[in-house]
């Protein structure tokens, strides 16, 4: 069955393809075999592409990260342009590359918009060059070691709305290099009805589980203002293991059943994915109630159990205010998600990250509007607000840490007490500030990461 997602979108093809192969076929034909293995291929393994399919003159490539895909590119023309130097008719690829929404077939083959847009870039790219769609410019701007130039908006084949175009210029931009231990690793695997979830590894130490909560993206969230500090801060000391839900990020976008059940399921499928036997767990908001769900079915696998942000019962399980209010964000999320209009998602920024800057609230619109869709949006909402892990509160054997700031906007503190109150032996600590997620700047960031230290022994 066919599957949704987003993904950046490499196309390439060689220029000057039918005049070389009319002057010279088997020589062309050998040459471009041996870049596509000694330099296209190799490229791709580095940067975690996907070789989707060749063709005679080029290929077609899937990246999970859009700036792995421009680094990708920029390799790829380097190193064609080094091998090809001395070459009387060097071969010379014109590289197009979009981030936007495709479909992926069971065999593994891509269509839609995201991979038209990318092949009409390519088309018009100059031979050795990279042109970048506008949405794909968005988020690798600042975050690849070149120059990018704007090339204006243009109307391209096939496609109803003028196209913002940008180049890959030959300057290098001040980008930071990456250190060693920020790299992530991610993989996928198959819940048991068949749902492709993707997973990462990153960091040092002993394992640490953190399940997946509300609109989670592998890569987006590595690259993010807003979530990178934390998973970077949390890698010092632990080999960190998170996931995509299903029905966001990487993984599939649009899957059968979306349940208390089905997330519990994810989780045990991603555990044993990786390998791992005994392990803390992270829960934070709605992933607090997965969390204590799956250490219930598997006491012998939790060693500590981390809550943060989390409550016992959804939405639903509640009259008056808050059910009206979470209701009409549901409909909302149906009818205005994909908008470009940002007032709508702003509406959930505003009460995530109350204390953002301009820039984190952009970020997490953005993030939001490319995480996931509208309908995909609404049924987590949905199955969130039926959440109920009451009765099993008392039947947590692992040693619980709950945490949750005292002024939360989105998840009152008096849930996180509850939980407590409910855990055998928990421990509870009231943290300062408004934000549900919490910011690099949050006076309680550091006592976050610091009891979770004290607690883990490490």
């Amino acid at each position: 069955m066919p599957t949704r997602r987003l993904a950046a979108i490499l196309a390439a093809d060689i220029a000057g393809f039918s005049g070389l192969m009319e002057r010279d076929e088997e020589g062309t034909h050998a040459r471009v075999r041996a870049l596509r293995k000694e330099v296209i291929e190799a490229a791709l393994r580095e940067h975690t592409g996907r070789l989707v399919k060749t063709m005679g003159d080029g290929f077609l490539a899937e990246f999970a990260s859009p700036v792995e895909a421009v680094r990708a590119a920029i390799a790829i023309q380097e190193r064609t342009a080094e091998r090809e130097a001395s070459n009387a008719e060097p071969l010379q690829l014109r590289i197009g590359i979009n981030l936007g929404d495709i479909i992926v077939e069971d065999d593994g083959d891509v269509y839609g918009d995201g991979v038209n847009i990318a092949a009409r870039l390519e088309q018009i790219a100059e031979p050795g060059g990279i042109l970048l769609s506008g949405a794909l410019h968005d988020v690798v701007d600042g975050k690849v070691a070149r120059t990018i130039e704007s090339r204006g908006e243009r109307q391209v084949k096939n496609i109803a709305r003028p196209l913002r175009i940008f180049a890959i210029g030959s300057g290098r931009s001040q980008a930071p290099a990456e250190a060693p231990e920020l790299k992530q690793e991610i993989r996928f695997c198959r819940a048991p009805d068949g749902v492709r979830l993707a997973w990462a590894k990153s960091g040092h130490g002993p394992p640490l589980v953190k399940s997946a909560n509300w609109l989670n993206h592998l890569q987006f969230d590595w690259e993010s203002p807003i979530w990178r500090h934390f998973l970077v801060t949390l890698g010092r000391t632990s080999t960190l293991y998170r996931y995509d839900a299903r029905g966001n990020g990487l993984s599939d976008w649009e899957v059968g059943e979306v349940s208390l059940d089905a997330f519990v399921r994810d989780l045990e499928t991603v555990v044993d994915a990786a390998g791992l036997e005994r392990f803390p767990l992270l829960g934070i908001s709605q992933g607090c109630a997965v969390s204590i769900a799956y250490a219930v079915r598997h006491p012998q696998r939790v060693s500590h159990l981390i809550l943060f942000g989390g409550f016992a019962e959804g939405w639903k399980k509640y009259s008056g205010p808050l059910r009206e209010r979470m209701e009409a964000m549901t409909a909302l999320a149906r009818l205005g998600w994909n908008s470009r209009n940002p007032t709508f998602r702003q509406m959930f920024a505003s009460q995530l990250l109350p204390d953002g800057t301009k820039e984190q609230l952009e970020v997490n619109d953005e993030h939001q509007r490319n995480t996931t869709t509208g309908e995909c949006a609404a049924r987590y909402l949905e199955a969130v607000g039926a959440f109920d892990v009451t009765d099993l509160l008392e039947r947590v054997a692992a040693p619980t840490l709950v945490m949750h700031v005292r002024d939360d906007m989105i998840v009152s503190s008096k849930l996180g007490r509850q939980l407590a109150q409910g855990i055998p032996g928990a421990q509870f600590i009231s943290l300062p500030g408004r934000n549900h997620v919490l910011l690099e700047t949050d006076a309680a960031t550091e006592h976050f990461f610091e009891e979770i230290r004290l607690f883990l022994g490490r």
